[in-house]
């Protein structure tokens, strides 16, 4: 039932399409003129106003599309993000026998391209084939890869009440990916005291050597990096380490640094667990203030804030979207593999949000890298399979 020629074709022009995170405007205008291009009209397809509500500059809302269906039935969802990471910029796609890969130096953008290729060709084949299938509502998040922004900031009343949804975001078809991890993003500002470092360094209050005490401690207290304790298990990470505009925090050897600002991550498939990372690391911070003073006795001033980035969740293996996800796979010729991931998916907020939502595959490899490519034949399966999601047990 696949159009293997127009999905290809429709992959290699999306991934020609600049549209880095917060970008997504053009990516965006490229996917309404191809639905429009299939017969879908233009009272269908919207933008939400999510991006007057994320914290970022972001160009444009997410993009949803309707489908009436050919019979009665709950409406699906599928759903993938139009985003790529900054180091697509400029990227521009080659295909080399069942490879897509960067011409220059840069990534590729199959993540996730890949996605909205397959969602695009799932409205082809269902307008003009015309197959047995429920209402059906696409969804074209933003900003995913700077946060989950996107489909955090949804309201769930434009997506027309689906039952349950399917994700376009990863490598296989048959990876079913039916849990995810949860994260906190963190900061510190650290404020100690500048002082000329060879004539006065007691005068001073070094806000590096805070920051390096409090890692020091979080470090041999078991915090850092993969964290397990009790038979809970998370991981952490300490991101950038400079001054509030992301340079490097002081700015003379001769001089007691006075201010650091620290950026980092909590993550675990335990929500409580994820704050009980963030809060130690907190307590490092200001624990180690109280460790440097000036001559008299004064310390650095701690502010600390941390929020939820997305929730974790996971689905049972008999929940019906998970079941017509593994039925879905097995009729394709695959083995499911049903599974949970350390990363952050939208599927995150969408079952936040209360649609049960599972993740598969389109053929995206080494994403994120310079030497990312798009897997042709597993592109394609991935396309079968959202076709078959649509259409099975009708």
């Amino acid at each position: 039932m696949i159009d293997q020629k127009f999905a290809l074709e429709t992959l290699m022009s999306f991934l020609s399409v600049e549209g880095i995170t917060g970008q997504e405007k053009k990516i965006g205008q490229e996917i309404v003129r191809t639905l429009k291009g299939l017969g879908l009209s233009g009272k269908h397809i919207r933008f939400d106003d999510a991006n007057e509500r994320i914290p970022l500059p972001t160009q444009t809302g997410n993009l949803i599309a309707h489908l009436a269906g050919t019979i009665e039935g709950p409406r699906l969802l599928f759903m993938t993000h139009m985003d790529t990471v900054p180091l697509c910029a400029k990227a521009v796609p080659v295909l080399k026998g069942k490879k897509i890969v960067p011409e220059a130096e840069t990534a590729l953008g199959g993540d996730n391209r890949t996605g909205c290729a397959v969602l695009v060709h799932l409205a082809k084949i269902l307008l003009e084939q015309k197959p047995k299938h429920p209402p059906i509502t696409l969804l074209f998040t933003v900003r995913e890869e700077s946060g989950l922004f996107g489909a955090r900031h949804i309201n769930p009343e434009v997506l027309s009440g689906p039952v349950m949804g399917f994700n376009v975001d990863g490598r296989l078809a048959s990876d079913v990916i039916i849990g995810a991890v949860g994260a906190d993003r963190w900061e510190v500002d650290i404020r100690g005291k500048a002082s000329h470092a060879g004539v006065h360094p007691e005068r001073g209050i070094s806000a590096t050597l805070v920051a390096s005490l409090a890692l020091a401690e979080v470090h041999a207290n078991g915090w850092f990096g993969k964290v397990v304790k009790e038979g809970r298990e998370g991981t952490s990470n300490v991101g950038s380490f400079g001054d509030a505009q992301g340079r490097s925090a002081g700015e003379a050897t001769n001089v007691v640094t006075d201010f650091v600002h620290i950026k980092g991550e909590s993550r675990s498939h335990d929500a409580k667990f994820v704050r009980e990372i963030s809060e130690a690391y907190k307590q490092a911070f200001l624990k180690a203030a109280e460790k440097v003073t000036d001559h008299e006795g004064k310390t650095a001033k701690v502010k600390f804030t941390s929020r939820i980035d997305y929730h974790p969740f996971r689905l049972k293996e008999n929940a019906p979207v998970v079941q017509r996800a593994v039925a879905a796979v097995k009729e394709l010729g695959l083995e499911p593999n049903c599974r949970v991931t350390n990363g952050g998916l939208d599927a995150n907020w969408i079952c936040k949000h209360g649609i049960p939502t599972v993740t598969f595959g389109a053929g995206q490899n080494e994403i994120h890298t310079v030497k990312e490519w798009v897997d042709v034949p597993e592109f394609y399966k991935g396309c079968e399979l959202a076709v078959k999601l649509a259409t099975i047990g009708v």
